[in-house]
This record gives C-alpha cells, structure tokens and sequence, in this order.
C-alpha cells in the first residue's frame, strides 16, 4: 500500500488456519470453507472485477503454507528430540519430510488447484524468526522442504533470506516487528516488494 504499486488482497487468516482442510475446488473457483475467509477472498476478486479465481490475469501471490512455526510447535518434536540419537540426520531424512509433507498437505492441494487453472502463482518464504514455543532446528529445516514442494508443483517461490538474515541466520533486528515474535516489518516488507519486482511481478 505504502509503495502505491497497483494490488489487490490482503490477509486471510492465521497461517496456522491453512493446516486443514480450508478449501473446497469447484470447476473454476475455490471456496474458503470458513466464511470470513472466503468474504474477504471474494472482495478481492470484486475489486479485480471477476467472480472465479480461474479468470484471474495477474499473478497469485501467497504464503499459505509458509508458516514453519506453525510446524515447528516444540511439543511436535519433544518424542523425537528425546529418542532420535542423531538429530541434523534425522532433519535430512525421509521420515522427516514426510511428516512436514503431511502436514503440509492441504496447502499443497491448494497450489496444485491454482496451478491446474493456468496461473501464475508466486509463493514468498517467510520471515526468518523463530517464536519461543517452537523448535528452531525443525523450522529451519521444514521451511526448505515447504519451498521445495511448492515449487515442485509449478509455484514461483521468491527467496529473500539471503537479504534479511545475520551472521545468526535469523531476521536482522531492524526487520523485526516490535513486541512480535513471528511477523517482519514494513522495513522487511520493502525487501520482499524489491524481491517481487526483481522477479517480474
């Protein structure tokens, strides 16, 4: 909005709220099967001046998915943590991404919807901040399968880590939303708009 470029959208819902079944397909649209969310959609559309998702002409951008503190919920992990005997082999195995995969399933199902009606989406990796209840180890590592899956199905992902982090390999402080621990601010907002736009958009 502060950069005055031509957009329409905005927030859904939590990213926790996109680890369900949210949606249901029709033949060129979707549905938000919680009310709010599918209003707050279908004034998006109106504002583009169509009615089905499917006739979109401009790109889709989302993070739906792209909540690894989400997964990443310390109790999640706490069995694992107290049996796996080599921890960094288990967050490069197979059972571990199948696990981030399953539950990441729903999200997954919606980009592959988006994709079949022909359009261009572009997914953005999240901010690099790590809240107290969640495991940083699972959400660093969850967080590369989440891009590599989407963008296996036909979604652009835009990478701004290598622009946000420090030596630590979180969020710089300056791109910290103040008294938040999840959300960047609109300094960490800029990047990923200078991102976008250097991608096409």
């Amino acid at each position: 909005m502060a950069a005055r470029i031509p957009h329409s959208g905005g927030p859904l819902g939590a990213g926790r709220d996109f680890f369900g079944a949210f949606f249901s397909a029709e033949e060129d649209d979707i549905v938000f099967r919680l009310p709010h969310m599918d209003h707050c959609f279908r004034g998006f559309l109106t504002e583009l001046n169509i009615d089905r998702v499917a006739d979109l002409d401009v790109p889709l951008i989302s993070t739906v998915g792209f909540a690894p503190h989400f997964m990443a919920t310390t109790q999640n992990w706490t069995l694992y943590r107290s049996t796996v005997v080599e921890w960094e082999e288990f967050l490069s195995s197979s059972l571990f991404g199948d696990i981030v995969m399953a539950m990441l399933a729903p999200a997954l199902a919606f980009y592959r919807q988006l994709c079949a009606f022909g359009l261009r989406v572009v997914a953005v990796m999240p901010p690099q901040r790590v809240p107290m209840q969640a495991d940083a180890d699972v959400f660093m590592a969850a967080q590369n399968i989440i891009g590599q899956c989407v963008a296996e199905i036909g979604v652009e992902v835009v990478d701004p880590r290598s622009r946000i982090i420090d030596e630590t390999g979180f969020q710089r402080k300056e791109l910290c939303e103040v008294n938040d621990e999840i959300h960047g601010n609109l300094a960490w907002g800029r990047i990923v708009l200078s991102e976008l736009l250097d991608h096409g958009l």
